[in-house]
């Protein structure tokens, strides 16, 4: 075992320096997002490239691992928690009202998606596979059901990295994203059922892949329920622990709870993740804990993309290259098809229906998952899970810096959103006589907020606008100039001009409490002085 730790911690060394470093040449100098630096990273040092090369008596640093999966338990199991930080954290940055407002669109969306990719690639199979007479062989269902899911884990990382998660098309692709990776562990469930009764004979016992595909909608669908209403009751009850750092902590095991729980379900453990950040993202706490995890995650989820590189088996490619790459285009027009016109439908124009469809392209763990049950059951053989590896590779390679390019220019939804509760808003401003005035006062009645329990972040974007929450009230402080604006809800009006008279008082206290310095302090805070005279005014 010491030699087996041992190993562990070289790759990760390796990979955390070489993730670091490519992704940082990609973002930097190739204006490419970090996660495809990270994805070719893996490729150059996993098992198939310079992994394999032996270092004396070490030997391999990254040998091949028979199996599925081509790199070691422990190894895939850090990456598996990368993946989880990744997904809760994504859930976390994404804005739950908006997510909610959009998610009858992302169902339309993940739907069209799901059927025309399913359709298309087992048809597709069919026709360029010869061994392959029917839809409903084992082959073809598979292949199929490959091109269904999407890699909520990639797209997230890059909507997180241009700060479109809350946009619509950002929260429509997140929401269709999940779905489509329920429905493609639910299809998996009826294509292996189907499978083995193609292969051993036999009647296809449909009473209990119906329980199973139940069984993992309803735990999805109760752990949206339960987690989004609970949330803010269980921060309340974590704020009495007086630590921030405790919170975040037992947050995130609570997200792995929840992932270990879904997997026990039938569904993936990303998407227990995902819920649960997205449970946490509505509470008052949920900045405080997007930054502390943000710190470790930093660390974990680059080794999710590198062991994703590394599975790429390039000499399994060779005997599939023409089959894989034209399938690999079927997959994308299924994704871009399925999931735009679906999205032209439903209110957003072809700028937004675009972006849909090329954030729906990425394939990643889930097609793994798939393409290995595959493999592992004898329905598929090692050229058409090559096949599933290409595919997976074209679009996560491809999908990255098309999607940030389908993400420049204006909104891609028709509608202007509104909030319902618009003329519900109220704002007070303070005139004072100089930008450092305000933001002096700015900076005083944060504090003053910050003491009555209130957390208070920058906007995304801005440099000087702030979100000031404590669980239900949440206001907007803005300056401007000279200007001192806070926005909120009318019913908390009289306790915001409360905390800015008590803000002014002390600091007139303060302004008087100079008049009182000898005449040689005086002297060397005269502009001081008259700044404040003229607040006094």
């Amino acid at each position: 075992m010491a030699h087996e730790m041992m190993l562990l911690a070289l790759q990760f060394g390796v990979i955390l320096v070489s993730t670091k470093l490519v992704g940082w040449l990609f973002s930097q100098k190739l204006n490419q997002p970090k996660v495809l630096g990270e994805l070719v990273a893996g490729m150059i040092i996993g098992p198939y490239v310079l992994g394999a090369i032996p270092l004396g008596a070490l030997g391999p640093l990254f040998p091949a691992v028979e199996g599925t999966v081509p790199v070691s338990p422990e190894l895939y199991g850090i990456a598996t928690i990368g993946s989880i930080f990744l997904l809760f954290n994504s859930g976390l940055e994404t804005d739950l009202p908006t997510f909610l407002k959009f998610s009858g669109k992302a169902t339309v969306v993940g739907l069209g998606g799901v059927v025309l990719s399913f359709l298309l690639g087992a048809e597709a199979t069919v026709l360029l596979h010869s061994e392959v007479h029917s839809i409903m062989d084992p082959e073809a269902l598979f292949l199929g059901t490959i091109c269904t899911a999407t890699s909520i884990g990639i797209t997230a990382r890059i909507l997180g990295e241009t700060k479109k998660i809350s946009t619509p098309e950002g929260v429509t692709i997140l929401a269709a994203a999940v779905l489509d990776d329920v429905i493609s562990i639910i299809l998996l469930s009826v294509v292996v059922g189907v499978a083995s009764v193609e292969l051993g004979g036999g009647t296809i016992a449909w009473s209990s892949i119906g329980f199973v595909a139940l069984k993992a909608v309803g735990f999805w669908a109760l752990c949206m329920v339960v987690g989004i209403l609970s949330a803010p009751y269980l921060t309340k009850g974590m704020k009495r622990l007086e630590s921030l750092a405790l919170i975040t902590e037992l947050s995130f095991g609570l997200a792995l709870l929840l992932a270990g729980l879904s997997e026990m379900a039938g569904l993936a453990m990303i998407i227990g993740a995902y819920i649960a950040g997205l449970s946490f993202s509505q509470t008052d706490v949920a900045h405080e804990i997007t930054e502390r995890i943000k710190n470790v995650s930093d660390f974990f989820v680059p080794v999710f993309f590198a062991v994703m590189g590394m599975m790429v088996d390039f000499s399994a490619l060779k005997s599939v290259l023409v089959f894989g790459i034209i399938f690999s285009i079927v997959a994308f027009l299924g994704k871009l098809l399925g999931c735009g016109l679906p999205a032209l439908a439903i209110g957003f124009n072809a700028k937004g229906a675009f972006r849909i469809g090329a954030g729906m392209l990425p394939r990643g763990e889930v097609t793994l998952i798939v393409a290995g049950i595959g493999l592992a059951s004898g329905a598929i053989g090692p050229d058409l899970f090559g096949v599933a590896v290409m595919t997976m590779l074209l679009a996560s390679v491809a999908a990255p810096p098309l999607l940030i390019t389908a993400f420049k220019g204006g909104s891609g939804y028709r509608k202007e959103l509104v909030s319902s509760t618009e003329d519900d808003l109220v704002t007070i401003a303070l005139e004072l006589p100089s930008y450092r005035a305000a933001d002096f006062v700015r900076k005083s009645l944060a504090d003053s907020f910050y003491q009555e329990g209130f957390f208070i972040k920058r906007v995304e974007g801005t440099r000087q606008v702030w979100q000031v929450r404590k669980d239900d009230m949440i206001f907007m402080m803005k300056v401007k100039d000279t200007l001192l604006e806070i926005s909120g809800k009318r019913e908390n009006e009289a306790f915001v001009r409360l905390m800015m008279v008590e803000t002014m008082v002390d600091f007139k206290e303060f302004a008087a409490s100079l008049k009182s310095l000898d005449q040689n302090d005086m002297m060397g805070a005269g502009l001081l002085m008259n700044m404040f005279a003229q607040t006094d005014k």
